[in-house]
């Protein structure tokens, strides 16, 4: 079965950078877009980066020129390279994929940016 799992997290200051990682299983992982969500305390759940199985990438417009997203197919992983970092991007990140109109989230890695 399709499995998704984050890691990563944790605590940074401000200015610092996190690199996350997706770890995927379950799926012809090259084949698929990938992509990055993210949920603030008491916020809704929000888009961050998308990667095709092409390597084209889009991004939100908040985290544009500070995160980057990519993917290893070799070793099945997607990752969101996250630098200058701000205390709103405080928040849980997910790893999504959409195979066969079925949603698949993982279980999310907390981001907490904060002096």
């Amino acid at each position: 079965q399709v499995q998704l799992v984050e890691s990563g997290g944790g605590l940074v200051q401000p200015g610092g950078s996190l690199r996350l990682s997706c770890a995927a299983s379950g799926f012809t992982f090259s084949s698929y877009p990938m992509t990055w969500y993210r949920q603030a305390p008491g916020k809704e759940r929000d888009l961050v980066a998308t990667i095709t199985r092409f390597g084209t990438t889009n991004y939100a417009d908040s985290v544009k020129g500070r995160f980057t997203i990519s993917r290893d197919n070799a070793k099945n992983t997607v990752y969101l390279q996250m630098n200058s970092l701000k205390p709103e991007d405080t928040a849980v990140y997910y790893c999504y994929l959409l195979s066969r109109g079925m949603n698949y989230w993982g279980k999310g890695t907390l981001v907490t940016v904060s002096s």
